[in-house]
């Protein structure tokens, strides 16, 4: 006998409907920054990238995961800001609310290190096209690993995980957020997905390792499968850093298809977006339709307790 099916109770709470954008079309620009010791160097540079960004028609600026100081274990306590207090204790994210507000742009702001209380946390912050803040994301999943003889990196030993996925609107449409290591569990992607989200942004920092293996096939197949876009943004590569990055900053269609993409030098790519394609690909290949709610379902626990 077959069996049957509802699609819809593959998630719960089920699918919230894809959200009109405020915008259809648009650019994003990628900005894979040379990280240095200098963090007022740092700063300054990022500014200057996201200036050259939004020059070149870019509505929505993507920084690196850790943009403002090198990324290793022990720069976390030393470069840390008060987020929150901005100002003098967050010099980096009294940056892009200047430049955003300026520039009358969206900046996901990459992540730097958080300090709140005796905690640190690895933060993304998102600043809308009026300088403020409007999303402030803590890296969900944090980065151990040990690979014999390769790379050994402990993020946990120094950092504390976030407690609460991310989606924003915006001027450029509804963007889940995710640091780094956040992309390799695709069921955050797909609470993403199911939220309404148009749009994935990870800033990132895989390794030699990670990133010559994984890094744009687990973005491609986080696009694909959730029929959306996914973009990417790493630092540039340094060879003599602590921890070398592999960077190829990237964006990603709803097929999965690369649409723009970096090598791994300090650079800037731009990429269009086109929302009306995403009810085009789920049209033409109906996955929400065809999933299987008698035989699994992903249940978004943050929803779920806030009904």
């Amino acid at each position: 006998m077959a069996s049957s099916f509802v699609p819809e109770l593959a998630r719960s709470p089920m699918s919230l409907p894809l959200p009109t954008p405020p915008v259809t079309k648009f650019k994003i620009g990628l900005c894979q920054l040379s990280v240095t010791a200098d963090k007022e160097r740092n700063i300054a540079n990022a500014k200057n990238a996201i200036e050259n960004a939004a020059s070149n028609g870019a509505q929505l600026v993507l920084l690196p995961e850790f943009w403002n100081y090198p990324y290793s274990s022990d720069s976390f306590p030393i470069c840390a800001e008060e987020i929150d207090a901005n100002g003098d204790l967050s010099p980096s994210t009294a940056m892009l609310s200047e430049v955003s507000n300026r520039l009358k742009i969206t900046i996901v702001g990459g992540s730097i290190p958080e300090r709140c209380g005796n905690r640190l946390y690895n933060t993304c912050c998102v600043f809308g096209s009026d300088g403020k803040l409007i999303a402030k994301h803590r890296k969900l999943h944090l980065f151990d690993v040990d690979i014999p003889g390769e790379n050994t990196f402990m993020e946990s030993e120094t950092v504390s995980a976030g407690e609460t996925p991310t989606v924003v609107d915006t001027d450029v449409g509804r963007i889940g957020i995710g640091i780094c290591h956040d992309i390799r569990f695709p069921e955050l992607a797909m609470i993403y997905a199911a939220r309404g989200a148009h749009l994935l942004c990870y800033p990132g920092a895989f390794n030699m390792t990670t990133g010559a293996l994984l890094w744009e096939l687990v973005q491609r197949a986080c696009a694909a499968d959730n029929q959306l876009y996914v973009a990417t943004c790493s630092p540039a590569r340094d060879t003599e850093a602590v921890y070398t990055a592999w960077g190829h900053s990237t964006l990603s269609g709803p097929f999965g298809e690369v649409l723009a993409t970096t090598g791994h030098e300090e650079d800037i790519v731009i990429g269009e977006i086109d929302y009306s394609i995403l009810e085009q690909r789920r049209r033409s290949l109906p996955l929400a339709k065809q999933r299987r709610g008698d035989l699994y379902r992903l249940v978004d626990i943050q929803r779920k307790n806030s009904q």
